[in-house]
């Protein structure tokens, strides 16, 4: 009952009148007056302040209408939620990382969310920024683990995991790996290569170039694995992030730190999900994540 009416409230408010808000709920106005009234007695509270057929909430009921909104998107994800504990074979949890991402924390916890939930599918997708931000956006992920390059959403729980620091794999054979790390601006005659789809490769290119520093060309490769085979081939070199420092990747590759005159370049790792798709499963798994860095 009072769900029902904290439900009548928000509508009388949101239309501006009890008329208004009776049309739109399919019931008498008196109805709504009645039901109103009853919620003001039940809360021991008045909501309104009444002009003949005009109304104007009180402080209280500012108050009240604001954590109401709160509580009802509460109640509706804890809805939705049961339903799909309930339902076990159809919970899914679909997370992205950054294509670039190479440490290990992501890969500890799933293992960990796979223990702990082993009723749960993951699905997971690996995509550059904006194809990260994107899935985020239309909600085709729930999660994302990506670096930050836009001023913090309120929209979104901005959760900084970790300051990785950028490095350059280059093949083994290559003198430059040799180094014990490698200047951004020696690399200017050096080819840049980049893992991001057709759609994606400007908005890359842009980024790396402008914001990086990489002032050479730019090779593209549509997954980790054909990147890393251009290393080998010598063909250029490859940005990767990490939150440690690894000299080697197999025989044929090594890992170099890159620095701006002298300085490590660095940038921010952080778990991304919408407030709106914050659910358990969701917080589950953030929580492990940040364990796990």
């Amino acid at each position: 009952m009072l769900l029902r009416q904290i439900k009548y409230f928000q509508t009388i408010v949101e239309k501006g009148s009890f008329s208004d808000a009776a049309a739109d709920l399919y019931i008498s106005q008196s109805a709504v007056s009645q039901q109103m009234q009853a919620l003001e007695k039940e809360l021991g509270v008045a909501l309104f302040e009444r002009h003949n057929r005009r109304f104007t909430l009180t402080e209280a009921g500012e108050h009240f209408y604001k954590k109401s909104l709160v509580i009802t998107a509460e109640l509706e994800q804890l809805q939705r939620e049961v339903v799909r504990i309930d339902r076990r074979d159809e919970a899914v949890l679909s997370l992205g990382v950054l294509v670039s991402y190479d440490g290990e924390e992501f890969h500890r916890a799933i293992a960990a969310f796979a223990e702990a939930y082993p009723s749960v599918r993951l699905n997971i997708l690996r995509g550059n920024h904006e194809e990260l931000y994107h899935a985020l956006r239309t909600e085709k992920i729930d999660l994302a683990l990506n670096d930050q390059r836009r001023a913090f959403s309120d929209a979104y729980e901005n959760v900084v995991l970790a300051r990785t620091v950028c490095s350059v794999e280059i093949a083994a054979h290559n003198p430059l790996s040799k180094l014990a790390s490698v200047e951004i601006e020696d690399l200017r005659n050096i080819p840049c290569i980049l893992v991001a789809s057709g759609e994606q490769q400007e908005e890359e290119r842009r980024y790396y170039r402008d914001i990086v520093g990489f002032k050479g060309d730019f090779l593209f490769a549509e997954s980790l694995q054909d990147a890393r085979v251009m290393v080998i081939s010598n063909r250029g070199v490859l940005p990767v992030e990490t939150t440690k420092n690894e000299a080697a990747v197999g025989a044929a590759l090594r890992r170099v730190p890159l620095t701006r005159r002298g300085e490590r370049i660095a940038r921010n790792y952080c778990a991304f999900w919408k407030k709106d798709n914050s659910g358990f499963y969701v917080e589950a798994f953030a929580e492990m994540l940040k364990a796990a860095f």
